[in-house]
């Protein structure tokens, strides 16, 4: 169920859908988004580095 809400949540179809939201909340959800995305490329770095070692 968390996997499904995070795959959609970071699906690039649904970051341009409009939304009858104002502009600030749109963009609060565009920087949560791409903090969530880099924190899961953190974790894959870290992972790959740990792996390797």
């Amino acid at each position: 169920m968390f996997l499904k809400r995070l795959s959609y949540y970071l699906n690039p179809a649904t970051l341009f859908g409009k939304s009858k939201n104002d502009v600030n909340l749109r963009f609060m959800h565009g920087i949560n988004r791409i903090s969530i995305f880099m924190f899961l490329v953190c974790l894959i770095v870290l992972l790959v580095r740990a792996l390797s070692r």
